[in-house]
């Protein structure tokens, strides 16, 4: 009896072992965040969005990305145009001289709205480091908590701010975002999406965009002070007239 009962034992304890777990890295959370969200149709599709009172244009033109903001200033049309690391600026169709300085903030200024727009894909370009800081509990549920960093080489004028992002464990879609900057005295940000909508393939989201309270807080803990209602509301940043073609 013993005989038969060691090796039954022995089958049911090897049959009762769980598979561990598979531990994602962060490269793997954001390829999935992107696949889920469309972004690579970013490559072959342009976009045209409102947002406040200026019209953007994300399009690639023979293999380079472009990027196109229009407004109207006193019945005249201002188009800024970033291609690459290249801007121009064009009034009724007519190409302008812009000085170097201001002609950095205008890109700059471009490329930030196109940036958040075309979230998560931007987060798999050459100068992002990703790294994966565990999980963290946000309004009641638990997400994938990514840090991202930029190298200084193509990591653009910003590239010393340091971005949070927080990913649904199952859809990894990235439900909220944080980031701190340190142009015009510095400061931090916190940003909670809403209104989720695809279009033509691609999500697009709103944000409710908050600040701290209180100076002198770390990038690291924003999340909890989000949780503890130590932030408070700025602004809304909302798209309309989302087109994908």
């Amino acid at each position: 009896m013993k005989r038969i009962l060691i090796p039954l034992i022995l089958v049911l304890t090897i049959g009762c072992k769980k598979e561990p777990k598979k531990v994602l890295t962060a490269q793997q959370i954001v390829d999935n965040s992107i696949a889920d969200s469309g972004g690579k149709r970013f490559n072959d599709h342009k976009v045209t969005f409102d947002f406040r009172d200026k019209s953007y244009v994300s399009e690639n033109v023979d293999g380079q990305r472009v990027y196109t903001r229009i407004s109207e200033v006193d019945s005249m049309t201002i188009t800024d145009v970033k291609r690459g690391d290249e801007f121009e600026r064009y009034m009724n169709d007519s190409l302008v001289m812009v000085h170097d300085t201001m002609a950095v903030k205008y890109a700059n200024s471009i490329n930030s709205v196109h940036y958040f727009v075309r979230l998560p894909y931007g987060l798999n370009d050459g100068a992002v480091n990703k790294e994966l800081l565990g999980k963290e509990i946000i309004e009641n549920k638990e997400y994938y908590k990514v840090k991202v960093t930029f190298d200084q080489q193509g990591g653009g004028e910003d590239f010393e701010d340091t971005y949070l992002y927080w990913f649904d464990l199952k859809t990894f879609k990235p439900e909220y975002l944080a980031y701190d900057f340190h142009v015009d005295g510095g400061g931090q940000r916190f940003r909670k999406a809403y209104n989720e909508r695809y279009v033509n393939g691609i999500r697009f989201v709103d944000y409710e965009n908050y600040k701290p309270k209180n100076d002198g807080t770390g990038i690291l803990q924003i999340g909890q002070l989000h949780n503890k209602g130590e932030l408070e509301l700025l602004s809304k940043i909302e798209l309309k007239n989302i087109v994908v073609e």
